[in-house]
């Protein structure tokens, strides 16, 4: 199998709820490794952020009469698979858990086992709890609707595994990298100021391929890139 990594830092509060809560605590609790306490993101949750991001792309192109349409269409296909489709119709993509750097992870665990650490001191150092309310028109707090949601702190840098079942072609790298760099938030209250990100960036044996993926997309779309060959560095 072939690994790549896509690797991303939160550059506001993010709001990564896993769609419960803590009853006397909060309404939305945060995704989090119950055995050490880190947070993390799942990763069908960022397969689906990158499918939309797709979506979004390719209708653009499709808007503006891109030459090799078809050819993006098919490399979407191919990495995503085919919505509602059966086993044939899997893309070749896998897309991982985004966890925080794995010295980080395998440090705090071993402080866990230790006992020097517990996970609630874990998940209490990386998170914090935000509260609000609705305000009715006269600007008094409506009754009832005060919420509170754990939030991931800023400035924390998360990595996810990209694996494929077979060597990605140069059109397949380059439209992913394209989705990757399209995404700006990620959570719930995006729309509040969470969950924006920074320094997206697509590794490849740690080495940086960002840039050269996103040319080959650039050329992809002017219409002209004709072949299916793999040539990034590796």
């Amino acid at each position: 199998m072939n690994t790549l990594h896509l690797r991303f830092t939160f550059a506001s509060d993010a709001t990564l709820a896993r769609g419960d809560g803590v009853a006397g605590l909060v309404d939305d609790e945060i995704e989090y490794d119950s055995t050490t306490g880190l947070p993390f993101m799942r990763g069908r949750t960022l397969k689906g952020l990158l499918v939309e991001e797709c979506a979004n792309i390719l209708f653009a192109l499709e808007v503006q009469g891109c030459p090799n349409l078809q050819l993006l269409l098919q490399a979407a296909q191919q990495l995503f698979g085919i919505p509602g489709g059966l086993v044939d119709g899997e893309g070749v993509l896998h897309i991982g858990d985004a966890r925080l750097p794995d010295q980080l992870c395998e440090a705090v665990a071993a402080e866990v086992r230790r006992g020097k650490l517990s996970p609630a001191d874990v998940l209490g150092a990386l998170t914090d709890i935000r509260r609000q309310t609705s305000i009715d028109p006269d600007g008094a707090p409506q009754e009832g609707s005060l919420r509170a949601a754990r939030v991931l702190i800023r400035e924390q840098t998360f990595t996810a595994d990209l694996v494929f079942k077979r060597q990605p072609t140069d059109i397949e790298l380059g439209l992913l990298c394209a989705c990757a760099l399209a995404l700006r938030r990620v959570g719930s209250g995006r729309n509040r100021g969470r969950g924006r990100l920074k320094e997206v960036r697509l590794l490849r044996a740690g080495a940086d391929i960002t840039d050269s993926a996103f040319d080959q997309f650039v050329k992809t779309v002017k219409g002209e890139a004709k072949h299916e060959s793999a040539d990034l560095p590796r």
